[in-house]
Formats: structure tokens, C-alpha cells, sequence
């Protein structure tokens, strides 16, 4: 059971009564559960810096090597960097739900694996540069594969450590889980057991068949999670009411049927044999977000070679065919709703909004577009200065394509749900687009950015960047 949340503090089971008081607790509790978090962070960090010296004192005992000191600081400061990266950005310091928690020894055991991995490379590489300027690495470098998997070992099993040891020392200072069953009637009569018998321990403190007495049930027997055994509410409890339970570290968990198991949801978690899928106001956790930015720079950086040379190519022609501007500059809803000055090649006629029409979505065979122009657009050749806009942070390569704030708001008001599209950065491609052209319906265009958004990864981004070259190269969108 994988928790990085430590309450030192346990909430009383019919403690907070009214309004202040609640928000007063929920304060305090996010107060703990960061401070909670940095002694997790400060301990992952304590094993991984004591199995690093560790294997040095295995592999020379007392007698040191006569390598430069400095040489094996950086070694260490680097393969310690990088597990503790791994474990962050793999997730293992973002909350878990109490109820229905992924074993954490396996999650750990594939970070450390993975940063394993890099390290190998990276001590290779500079085994390979030291070996060209003539040193000696028989034993100048402290990270040789058996070293490497010795880390990765005990390091995974350290980590599992440390959370189980949170686990403990939480459920001793805060009891077991309390739980609050939202549903109809025979729902709730047929999932009482299970959620009872549930290895967890799971007290259910509380049983609602109206969306509206969640909330009260929730403080008045401070619940730490809340299990809806039907979707039909979930509309009177998104955003508001779930992201006031975020703030005071409730969990809520949807049960899901076995049919909905099937179709690829992200982390389904079994609690006393039924399936549950945790809600959160934002589907990708922060620590991926971050993730995602340092994978986009680390590509923009790699391949500035290929795309660098290609936007002055497509500059020159669009100067000589479209003439000025060459740039177009447009207001777009960026990630959190937040409006940015979106850039890109002209391809239309500077009047291509004269007629009062307003905004509109561009059409297949749109008249506004200036014929010499054409291949450019086809080609997805005129959104290349959006790199400038992926630099910035304001967009991602891969994401939900943004659109006009005008057009953004309409789709708000008739598409429930549109507005999480916006959780990450918008992007210059996405699974939307190399499944869609031009013209498709918006409705239609969400369901594949949702898609995404729950079933990111950089290998998913890698995908959808390689279909979208082969798309435009066969000029099928």
C-alpha cells in the first residue's frame, strides 16, 4: 500500500461540525501531508545517498582509490539525482488513495529500473570519454553494472520501505479508512460487504442516496474517502464539490462495471473485489505536467537541426507568395483557460475576417486561403513558428490544438466536460488531429484529447509525432 501522505495528527471521526472550523482542518491537513511529503523525499533520499556509498565500500573496502575526489561526487550527485527524478516524476510523491492502492514495490522497482538504465548509459558514456583521454577506469569510476544492480535492487525495496512505514504509522495515528457510500439503496446494501471485508480495513461511516448531503455526511464523520456506486451524480459533484474534497484530502472513487473495465481505464483499483476509478478535478498529476515540459524542450533540442533550416525555408516562400505580413497573430485559450498570443505562417488573405462573420472554424476547401498557400496548410507547414510558443511554455507539442476564446466559450456551453482539455498545454499536434481533419466536430475532437490526457506518456507522444509526420507527408489531413 503505497502512501506518501503522513498525518501526524488523526482527524476525529465526528469532529468538525460547522463551516470554519472544516475549512480550518483542510488547511491543516494540506499543511501536514506537504510536510508529510518532504520527510518521504528526505528519506527515499537518505537510502539512495546510503546504498550509493554502500556499494563503494563494498567494491574497495577502506582502501580508497586514488581517483580525484571530485570525480566520485559527481558520481554519486548524479546517479542520486537521477532516482530521486525517477521516483518524482514516476509519481511516487503524488497522493494515493487509502482505499484500493497499487502495490508500491512493483511502481518502484520499474523507476528504479528506468534510472538504472540511464545511469548505465551515462556511466558509459563517460567511461568511453575517459578511456579517449588516456585515464585509467579499472577503478576510477564507482558505477560498474553489478554496483548499478545492487542499487537498483535495494533501492526499489527501500523505497517500498519507506511508504509502507507512512502506511503504518498513519492508519496507528488516524485509524483505519472512513468511508461514505453515495448511491442508491440496493447499491449500497450490495457493496456493504465487500467494502467492509476489504484488506484495507475500510469502516463505512456513512450511507447517501442524494449527491447534495455528501459533503455534510463527509465532515460531520470525517471521512477520508468517498465511494460512488453510480455515475449519475457525478455531474452535481464536478468541479465544485470534488475539488473542496481534494483540498481536504478526501479521496473519491467511482465503481465502474466490468464491461467499462475493458476499455482501457487508466488505474482501475479493486476494493473488496469491486472496481473503482479515482476522480481528480486535474487528470494528469502535477509532477507529469512537469515531466511532459522537460520532455518537450529535450526534443525541440535534439532535432533544432531538422525543423531550424525548415522554418526559414517556409519563411522565404511565404514572403515571396503571401507577401506581409508573414507572420499571423491570434488570441487562443491556452492550458487553465489562460489566453496567449498564438503564432504561425499566413496562409489566408489579410480581409479573411472582413465580412462580419466573426469567428469560425476553418473549412477543407476554404475559401480564404491563399491558393499558393495551400500545400503549406496542408502540411501543417504554417504551424512551425508555434516551436517559438512551445519554448515559451505557452504549448506543448503534443496536446489538445487550441482554439479562439470566442469559439472556446460556445463549445463550454453546449460540450459538458470541454473545459478539461485545458489541463495541460495546448499542443501543435494531437491524437485529435492525426484521427480528424480540418472539419471535424468538436464534440468528436474531445473525446480523443480526453483520450489522451488519461492515457499520457512520452511514448504516446513519440506515436503521435510519428503518425503526424506521416499523415502530413501523405497529405491526409
Amino acid at each position: 500500500m503505497a502512501e506518501p501522505d503522513m498525518l501526524p495528527e488523526a482527524r476525529d471521526v465526528d469532529a468538525v461540525s460547522d463551516s470554519s472550523e472544516a475549512s480550518f482542518s483542510a488547511s491543516v491537513i494540506r499543511r501536514l501531508n506537504r510536510r508529510g511529503l518532504r520527510l518521504v523525499m528526505v528519506a527515499d533520499l537518505f537510502w539512495l545517498v546510503a546504498i550509493t556509498i554502500g556499494t563503494m565500500l563494498v567494491r574497495f573496502g577502506t582502501d580508497w582509490p586514488t581517483a580525484p575526489v571530485p570525480l566520485y561526487l559527481l558520481s554519486f550527485a548524479v546517479a542520486v539525482t537521477v532516482f530521486q527524478a525517477s521516483l518524482y516524476f514516476g509519481g511516487l510523491y503524488e497522493r494515493e488513495p487509502r482505499l484500493g492502492a497499487p502495490p508500491v514495490l512493483p511502481r518502484a522497482a520499474r523507476q528504479t529500473l528506468g534510472a538504472g538504465g540511464l545511469v548505465a548509459l551515462l556511466t558509459l558514456a563517460v567511461t568511453g570519454l575517459a578511456r579517449e583521454l588516456g585515464v585509467d577506469t579499472e577503478r576510477a569510476l564507482p558505477f560498474p553494472i553489478p554496483n548499478l544492480l545492487v542499487l537498483i535492487g535495494l533501492g526499489a525495496v527501500a523505497v517500498a520501505a519507506n511508504r509502507r512505514l507512512v502506511h503504518v504509522l498513519r492508519t496507528r495515528r488516524e485509524g483505519p479508512p472512513r468511508a461514505v457510500l453515495v448511491g442508491p439503496p440496493e447499491a449500497i446494501a450490495a457493496a456493504r460487504g465487500h467494502i467492509e471485508r476489504a484488506d484495507d480495513g475500510a469502516r463505512i461511516v456513512a450511507e447517501v442516496s442524494r449527491a447534495e448531503d455528501v459533503a455534510s455526511a463527509v465532515v460531520e464523520h470525517g471521512a477520508t474517502d468517498v465511494l460512488l456506486l453510480s455515475g449519475e451524480w457525478l455531474d452535481e459533484l464536478y468541479p465544485d464539490p470534488l475539488v473542496d474534497l481534494e483540498r481536504a484530502d478526501v479521496t473519491v472513487l467511482l465503481r465502474v462495471t466490468a464491461r467499462e473495465t475493458m476499455y482501457g481505464l487508466e488505474r482501475v483499483r479493486e476494493i473488496g473485489g469491486l472496481p473503482f476509478v479515482m476522480l481528480r478535478t486535474q487528470t494528469l498529476p502535477r509532477s507529469r505536467t512537469r515531466f511532459k515540459r522537460l520532455f518537450d524542450l529535450f526534443l525541440l533540442i535534439l532535432t533544432a537541426v531538422l525543423w531550424l533550416p525548415l522554418v526559414g525555408l517556409i519563411a522565404a516562400y511565404q514572403r515571396v507568395v503571401a507577401g506581409r505580413p508573414l507572420l499571423f497573430r491570434q488570441l487562443r485559450v491556452g492550458q487553465g483557460g489562460r489566453t496567449f498570443q498564438l503564432v504561425k505562417f499566413r496562409t489566408m488573405r489579410p480581409d479573411a475576417e472582413a465580412d462580419g462573420a466573426g469567428a469560425r472554424l476553418a473549412e477543407e476547401d476554404d475559401p480564404r486561403i491563399i491558393p499558393a498557400c495551400r500545400w503549406v496548410r496542408a502540411m501543417r507547414m504554417d504551424e512551425l513558428p508555434q516551436l517559438w510558443n512551445v519554448l515559451k511554455g505557452e504549448m506543448s507539442l503534443v496536446g489538445p490544438r487550441p482554439e479562439r476564446p470566442e469559439l472556446t466559450a460556445g463549445f463550454e456551453a453546449q460540450i459538458p466536460g470541454y473545459a478539461r482539455r485545458h489541463e495541460v498545454p495546448p499542443g501543435l499536434t494531437g491524437l485529435a488531429q492525426i484521427h480528424g481533419r480540418y472539419h471535424t466536430d468538436a464534440e468528436y475532437k474531445l473525446g480523443y484529447d480526453l483520450q489522451y490526457l488519461v492515457n499520457w506518456s512520452p511514448v504516446l507522444d513519440l506515436v503521435i509525432i510519428a503518425r503526424t509526420v506521416w499523415v502530413v507527408l501523405a497529405r491526409r489531413l
